[in-house]
């Protein structure tokens, strides 16, 4: 490689910076190019069947504490049997050494299956469906809100991202203390307000907009790009058009609309190796509790939802984050650019919906 060669972001080596972590990703667009000789994951889709008596997410079926679900219709949340956070607990003493620093935590963590069917993954649900589902997260986070500091909505997908139920569920975990991720957020919006007296989010969304080298799906309400700092392969950034704190803010239009931008940008995500694609997605709003007095509401924060899937190559290949990953910065191959012209190009209709997939399986 020549030194006097001029820089081109979608061949040589640079680094990235993301405001929202205050962290810099190396991207490494060379190495694509690479063969790949490593752990290569089962390709075959399991076949799940439409209703499991022995899974314990399924309608009517007996969990492991000995309660029985109902014959849920529509999205069943229920108090996870093993949570991470208990809402009562003893008080660890206070340590005056500040490399033993301790503090109390307190917290729920509940369950959501997502539909009733066992086969059903959200990009092949109803629009009606998936819109249960978005009102139950906002109910979920106005009720659990009202006590907790932080309340974090997430969904596993897929056993490479460590989900033990092929069951379409999500999980909705709420803190009385801001955790690690939030707080970065948080910290690198705030900042972004005070100096510039605008709102990050939507300064970035508009650059978006302009330049749409990242865009994936837009519409009406809502736009999804692949973040110019993105680390996973095909990482997504979901916004808002408008400037919304939290989802329980959302209007019946909006939500209707966010429907929809979810079912296209999974389908997307599907055709793009012609698998279930794993991923861990979640949302990320204002801060609640008592934080959401004490700060004026947060003006500084915008709603956005995060989706990070680890497939890189095909459905068979994952990146792994090892190594430097864990003990240096976050690196990435393919550019943003190149993995949102990819998702961008997908159709939406859903390759189990295609014909000649209908006449196969029948």
């Amino acid at each position: 490689m020549s030194l006097h060669e001029e820089f081109d972001p979608a061949s040589h080596q640079h680094t990235r910076y993301n405001p929202l972590k205050g962290e810099w990703v190396l991207v490494s667009p060379h190495r694509i190019k690479r063969p790949w000789k490593g752990q290569v994951e089962k390709a075959q889709e399991e076949v799940i069947p439409e209703r499991d008596p022995n899974n314990p997410l399924c309608p009517g079926s007996k969990r492991s504490n000995g309660q029985v679900n109902p014959e849920y219709t529509g999205a069943f949340v229920f108090d996870n049997d093993f949570p991470a956070l208990l809402e009562e607990g003893p008080v660890p003493a206070k340590t005056d050494h500040p490399l033993l620093q301790i503090e109390p935590a307190r917290g729920t963590c509940r369950v959501m299956c997502l539909h009733p069917r066992s086969d059903l993954v959200l990009p092949l649900m109803s629009s009606e469906d998936v819109r249960k589902i978005i009102d139950e997260w906002a109910n979920q986070i106005a009720e659990l809100g009202k006590r907790y500091m932080w309340v974090q909505v997430f969904e596993n997908k897929g056993s490479v991202m460590g989900c033990s139920n092929p069951h379409p569920h999500c999980q909705v975990w709420a803190s009385s203390f801001l955790p690690n991720e939030p707080k970065k957020s948080n910290e690198g919006q705030l900042e972004y307000f005070k100096n510039h007296g605008r709102v990050l989010l939507l300064d970035y969304l508009q650059l978006e907009l302009d330049k749409k080298e990242r865009l994936v799906v837009e519409n009406e309400h809502w736009v999804v790009v692949v973040p110019f700092w993105a680390l996973w392969p095909y990482e997504t950034l979901l916004l808002p058009r408008r400037h919304v704190l939290r989802l329980p803010d959302l209007t019946t239009e909006e939500r209707d609309s966010l429907a929809d931008v979810m079912k296209r940008l999974l389908t997307k995500y599907d055709n793009l190796f012609e698998c279930s694609f794993p991923y861990s997605m979640g949302w990320h709003g204002a801060p609640t509790g008592s934080a959401y007095e004490e700060e004026g509401g947060h003006p500084w924060w915008q709603l956005h939802a995060l989706y990070y899937p680890p497939l890189l190559r095909s459905a068979s290949v994952k990146k792994f984050m090892v190594g430097y990953e864990m003990l240096a910065q976050g690196q990435r191959d393919t550019t943003p650019e190149q993995a949102a012209a990819k998702l961008r190009e997908l159709p939406e209709l859903h390759y189990k919906l295609r014909p000649s997939a209908c006449e196969h399986s029948a």
